[in-house]
This record gives structure tokens, C-alpha cells and sequence, in this order.
């Protein structure tokens, strides 16, 4: 499954690892360039969630408003 967005020249992609507690715990990458002149920042964000979607929506989020992009609403999905 994809989750990675691209804005101008932004790729923001979320990045989510499974603890030992069972909870999702976010970071997002946000990647400029290409080639050797690639960028690559990963930010480590701090809460922790049960659901994997919500931990992916939460680093996609963050991830677009650290370029300066608002998110976008979310729908519910079961």
C-alpha cells in the first residue's frame, strides 16, 4: 500500500513501526532532489497510536505541514 505524497517537489512519506506494546509510533520522511542531490529529513514525532491508519494520517499530516501544505480532510474508513 502506497501512503507516499508528492507536492512540488516534496515526496512526503510516512513511516510506521509496530512497538513491542502493540502501539503504532509515527515519523514521516520528506525528501527534496534528486540523484546525489537528494535531502532526505525524517522527523520522529511523539504520540503514540492503536490504529496504524491513525498513526499514518497523523505523519502524513505532519509531514504537509512542515512543507507548508495544509492536509487535507480525512473520511472515515472501516
Amino acid at each position: 500500500m502506497k501512503h507516499s505524497i508528492e507536492i512540488g517537489k516534496y515526496l512526503v512519506s510516512p513511516l510506521i513501526k509496530q512497538l513491542d506494546d502493540g502501539l503504532f509510533a509515527p515519523s514521516v520522511s520528506i525528501r527534496t532532489g534528486r540523484g546525489s542531490a537528494t535531502h532526505d529529513r525524517v522527523l520522529r514525532l511523539t504520540p503514540r497510536f492503536d490504529s496504524l491508519n491513525d498513526a499514518i494520517r497523523y505523519a502524513t499530516d505532519e509531514g504537509l505541514r512542515w512543507i507548508g501544505t495544509p492536509a487535507a480532510p480525512h473520511s472515515s474508513q472501516h
